[in-house]
């Protein structure tokens, strides 16, 4: 069965196909079919202004009806579109979601950050993670999730406004810094041997600069290595000799000083970065609700 995600982020938009295999186990297979990044940075006008400049909200309607086609054309079994923290804090968010819905004929949820997280976490369906201990972190534009599992089971989950594009618009004060290592303390304080679960697209691009690519993972002292190199180029040589993107280039930087941050207040030393994000966890959302729907039982 097909399914689609729209991921409305800070930083981009996302339309991600998949198709979901049952097995006949507790466990489906998501597996991905395409996936579709526009570099459209709501957060840039939401964080910067309070709202979504007439321009950009002319462009995201476009990128919807867009989007719409796709969707269309793939005629996936069910569809959710959540819009994160950039439509949350713009002050005509509510606006611009309503007219996406009377003109590209999508409706889309406006969810809070701890449901963001919720979501997330929802990526542990595959039973990969229901040994020890684990934090979920995923980075964001304009948020950070933070989700802690013990054993497979959603002990803690909650969000910070600390993403890549609020650190480069200085938008984050030390107070908010302060809140989030408090919580991480005391939230980690009772797992001593926890591991690092990472989303999100910069900590994809740090693994496979430094890490161990075979294995999806990073140790902490190799992110703070690359973090100094990175820190040492302009943004045009981390696009010319590194091959970022230009919306890559300048917010990596910012990403890498909160997974590092994180990991060293959480005393963790590993990072696992199993290339999933929100919009894998809207899927796996997906597929239990037509479960659901159908009568049939999941294990949650």
């Amino acid at each position: 069965m097909k399914f689609a995600a729209i991921d409305i982020g800070s930083n981009a938009v996302r339309l991600f196909i998949a198709h979901v295999y049952e097995t006949g186990q507790a466990m489906p297979i998501v597996r991905k079919d395409d996936l579709y990044r526009v570099p459209l940075r709501l957060g840039a006008d939401a964080f910067v202004r309070g709202e979504i400049t007439p321009e950009t909200e002319q462009q995201f309607v476009v990128v919807m009806q867009a989007f719409r086609k796709l969707i269309d054309f793939f005629q996936p079994l069910d569809m959710l579109a959540c819009a994160t923290s950039a439509l949350r804090t713009a002050r005509n968010g509510h606006e611009v979601v309503m007219r996406v819905s009377r003109e590209a004929n999508i409706n889309i949820e406006i969810i809070e950050g701890q449901r963001e997280a919720e979501l997330i976490a929802l990526n542990r369906a595959d039973g990969s993670f229901d040994q020890d201990h684990f934090l979920f972190i995923d980075v964001g534009g304009g948020s950070t999730e933070l989700t802690l599992l013990a054993k497979g089971r959603q002990v803690e989950a909650t969000s910070f406004p600390i993403g890549t594009v609020r650190i480069k618009e200085n938008l984050v004060d030390s107070e908010i810094w302060s809140e989030m290592k408090r919580w991480i303390k005391v939230k980690a304080a009772p797992y001593p041997h926890l591991t690092a679960i990472g989303s999100g697209g910069n900590i994809n691009k740090l693994v496979r600069m430094g890490g161990d690519k075979q294995a999806k993972q990073m140790q902490r002292d190799e992110i703070s290595k690359l973090l100094k190199t990175l820190r040492g180029m302009t943004n045009e040589q981390r696009m010319r000799e590194l091959g970022m993107r230009p919306d890559r280039a300048d917010v990596i930087v910012p990403a890498g000083e909160i997974f590092l941050s994180t990991m060293k207040w959480a005393k963790i030393k590993k990072i696992i970065v199993p290339q999933f994000g929100l919009s894998d966890g809207m899927v796996h959302y997906l597929y239990r609700r037509h479960v659901e729907g159908q009568g049939g039982r999941i294990i949650s």
